[in-house]
């Protein structure tokens, strides 16, 4: 075993037993580098990383490359999902350099920490159009030894040309509605018209460009932004990048079809496309998007849940396919059925309609494997509506059941802040949104909504000194929280809020908003460090600003702080969005689409603002009223006591609707108060 035995991170534990001599990151690697006069191998990645176990398999676990690494370098392994702020800055360089990144990331820096190489996956030897990693060790090692001077210069101006583009000029603030017309127009060239989703294969599901579109549709009542959602919404659920029988999405598919994913299953996902399906079932009324967030709620409260409250990260995309042998993994064995296995459980007559040809007929098409990978083998696909049809709602049933047996996918069992937050969320949307045609389940979700809350306030909230922690996993609480788990939570806390109107959620949020303008803003160019002052491990201190597959820290936070601040009239929330806004004004013109979310944020500060007060007893019908619409520019307040300018009417429940600081006569009936939301 080497020193990762000794840590928490289930990704660090997998490579414990390398024949590698690894060290996590901090200062005794690079003291060590620095002493024998060795360059720094980084590898980056996370547990759940079908890539990253390939390369442990064929270089990591390898005595020759191993040997290679040890005698050249000081080998560091690296969570990205437990150090995100490490990860954003040697990916950044690692995009600037080759023009792509992924996981896992390899990358070579000098005892000062300055990168001078880097990539993703390297083979064992050349192959794919990749050099082999013990060609590059190798070469990288001559380099050092014979020209180190070149590559100590080469890494310093890596790092001034990072620090200059971390740093934002200040623009105006203007032209904010040009920028998300921009972002419109770009996304419909690249929208798929027949399967949804954006570009060709690989296609991911970027939950923040949903958001985005359904803000623009809203706001512009533009058809095509709408449907564009729905369209993408519908193909996803069809295809095998949903589990068709245990609910919850993978996290990305490999071909335009949505057909064959890539079978690792993250909360982040999870959390930002129950909120989709929501939104979308708010706006149509269409009971099928409704159905989608069940089964996304169905999967993390059965399988992601610690028994405390909490949610775990991931699921891996590999699994053992026989009991006998745990350690033969392949990618998605738990999810795909040969058609034996197909006919053992269900009969010959019911497995013909999970098992026609290779594939399922679907408008007399036969959906093939692009890549040949899965053979032979089915990946569960929706070919038609299942709805009240009783024979596939059964062997749904019994392939559930039959799967349940088999080894499952290895489980990241950290729970981290952030994402927790996602899903905490999109528990309390699905709470409002369902609870007239899903009583039972809208309860079991706030519920389940505030007992995260509450494992986050015992495990990661040090109460006295107003700190949030990341992660915790086996008992232990670790890494001070960056700025989108205190974003995240944020969120959180104003969604529980809007669905109990527990005040003290409301007072939590505003000491984590200080909190996170103390340890993040820059109050003189504007906007939000990923990380606090200070941290003497990084080179470089970065504002992130890209909505990818989890929204940016400062694309949340400026959410967090307008929604927060409209509840609570806290008007120097409001100044820090402005400065915020102002600063990265210029890059989101640049390239909006890198930004959807930030630019719901501008929509949200510069468009029209409701706030909808009750007063009084709290009612039901009024509470569904306002819950059955699309209302994303609204804050929902039940002020206690009442506001003295804003009494119950009568004793009555009442709601007072305003706009744009001024508000309608109040109202005591649901009829009434949808007639005042239209």
């Amino acid at each position: 075993m080497n020193r990762l035995a000794k840590e928490k991170s289930p990704y660090l534990l997998q490579h414990a037993n390398n024949p590698v001599d690894w060290y996590a990151w901090g200062d005794e690697a690079f003291e060590k580098a620095a002493r024998e006069d060795k360059p720094v191998f980084l590898s980056v990645g996370y547990s759940t990383c079908h890539w990253c176990h390939v390369m442990e398999r064929e270089s990591f676990e390898d005595a020759d490359i191993a040997r290679l690494l040890n005698e050249n370098f000081v080998p560091v392994k690296v969570d990205r999902e437990e150090r995100p702020d490490v990860d954003r800055i040697y990916m950044l360089f690692v995009q600037a350099a080759t023009g792509s990144g992924g996981w896992p990331m390899s990358v070579w820096l000098t005892p000062d920490r300055k990168p001078f190489f880097g990539g993703t996956y390297f083979p064992p030897d050349n192959r794919y159009g990749r050099p082999g990693f013990g060609s590059v060790l190798q070469s990288l090692a001559q380099a050092w030894r014979q020209g180190r001077a070149r590559v100590e210069q080469s890494g310093a101006q890596v790092i001034e040309q990072l620090r200059e583009y971390s740093n934002l000029a200040a623009g105006q603030g203007q032209g904010e509605g040009s920028a998300a017309d921009s972002a419109f127009h770009a996304f419909r060239r690249a929208f798929d018209p027949r399967l949804g989703g954006f570009g060709g294969a690989p296609k991911f599901p970027r939950p923040s460009v949903l958001n985005f579109l359904l803000r623009y549709h809203a706001s512009t009542k533009d058809e095509d932004a709408l449907e564009m959602v729905l369209v993408t919404l519908r193909e996803m659920a069809k295809g095998g990048m949903n589990d068709q029988l245990g609910g919850g999405f993978h996290r990305y598919s490999v071909d335009e079809h949505w057909f064959v994913p890539h079978f690792e299953k993250m909360l982040y996902d999870q959390g930002q496309l129950a909120v989709s399906y929501l939104e979308a079932y708010q706006i149509t009324a269409d009971a099928q998007y409704a159905g989608v967030a069940r089964s996304i709620f169905d999967y993390v409260l059965r399988d992601l849940a610690h028994p405390e409250g909490g949610f775990y990260s991931a699921e891996d995309a590999d699994s053992a396919s026989d009991p006998a042998h745990p350690h033969d993994k392949s990618e998605g064995a738990f999810y795909i059925w040969s058609r034996s296995e197909l006919v053992a459980a269900l009969g010959e007559q019911d497995a013909a309609i999970f098992s026609r040809g290779y594939g399922v007929e679907e408008r007399g098409n036969v959906q093939e494997d692009p890549h040949g990978e899965f053979t032979g083998r089915n990946i569960l696909f929706q070919a038609r509506s299942a709805e009240d049809d009783g024979v596939i709602a059964k062997a749904r049933e019994t392939l559930l059941r039959v799967r349940s047996l088999r080894p499952r996918p290895h489980l990241d069992d950290k729970i981290l802040a952030g994402w927790n937050g996602l899903m905490i969320s999109a528990l309390a949307k699905g709470a409002q949104v369902l609870t007239r045609e899903y009583p039972e389940d809208a309860a079991k979700y706030q519920l389940a909504a505030r007992r995260a809350l509450d494992f986050i306030r015992g495990h990661l909230w040090n109460d006295a000194d107003s700190l949030l922690l990341r992660r915790y996993r086996d008992g232990e609480s670790a890494i001070e929280g960056f700025l989108d788990d205190y974003a995240c939570l944020i969120l959180a806390l104003i969604d529980m809020y809007e669905t109990s109107f527990d005040a003290y959620d409301l007072s939590w949020a505003a000491r984590l908003a200080e909190r996170a303008l103390n340890l993040f803003e820059d109050p003189e160019q504007g906007g939000y460090f990923s990380t606090p002052a200070g941290k003497a491990d990084l080179v470089l201190r970065l504002k992130d600003d890209y909505d990818g597959a989890e929204p940016s820290g400062n694309s949340m936070l400026t959410l967090a702080l307008l929604r927060l601040g409209r509840i609570l009239g806290r008007e120097d929330f409001g100044r820090s969005v402005e400065r915020a806004l102002a600063a990265f004004s210029p890059r989101v013109q640049a390239n909006p689409t890198a930004a959807p979310q930030m630019l719901v944020a501008q929509a949200l500060a510069s468009g029209k603002s409701m706030e909808i007060v009750l007063v009084g007893p709290l009612d039901g019908a009024m509470l569904a009223t306002i819950r059955q619409r699309f209302l994303p520019h609204a804050v929902v307040m039940h002020p206690e006591p009442a506001p003295v300018s804003m009494p119950p009417v009568d004793s009555k429940p009442t709601a007072y609707v305003c706009e744009n600081y001024a508000c309608k006569l109040p109202v005591t009936t649901a009829q009434a108060l949808a007639e005042t939301l239209q």
